[in-house]
């Protein structure tokens, strides 16, 4: 019996560190890439406000996240970004290519969302990005890119990157 529980504890492992190394090679292989003017481009939100990712980097790191209406995954991971500016974190947020300003407003209206967008309704800015999956997570700090993932990622696991990336 003893000799079962050791053989499936290994197999777990190996499955663990499979699981990891798949899903670190999927971060490399889609890894956004900020554009060579990002710090000097002007952003505008769906209220009309002009923000500046540099700006608003420099004293504590920022999410960015890339996300749109009609993703899957994205329903699973905006509740917990929603939550994240709820608290007061250093968010901001891009819908990708959702439509126009009224209709992604009427989207966060209906979710009950109260999320800072930078509407991307062309897809240009994520092209700029190189983003190519949504949602996409991008944590920047003092202008720098420190952190990045596709995919579904919880809200302990933004937490914990918000955290880390000020070390």
């Amino acid at each position: 019996k003893m000799s079962r529980l050791k053989r499936w504890g290994k197999e777990l492992v190996v499955l663990v560190l499979l699981v990891a190394v798949v899903s670190l090679g999927m971060d490399w292989l889609r890894s956004p890439q900020a554009p060579s003017d990002w710090s000097s481009t002007p952003l505008q939100t769906l209220t009309g406000e002009t923000v500046s990712l540099q700006a608003m980097s420099q004293d504590k790191p920022l999410l960015i996240y890339f996300w749109a209406t009609w993703c899957a995954v994205c329903k699973f991971t905006s509740p917990s970004v929603n939550q994240l500016v709820q608290e007061g974190e250093n968010v901001m947020t891009v819908a990708l290519r959702s439509g126009d300003g009224p209709q992604v407003e009427h989207w966060l209206r209906k979710k009950g969302y109260q999320m800072p967008v930078i509407n991307d309704a062309t897809g240009q800015l994520s092209a700029q990005w190189q983003v190519s999956v949504t949602p996409t997570l991008v944590v920047l700090y003092r202008g720098k890119m420190v952190q990045h993932t596709s995919g579904w990622t919880s809200y302990w696991g933004m937490k914990a990157r918000l955290w880390l990336a000020a070390f």
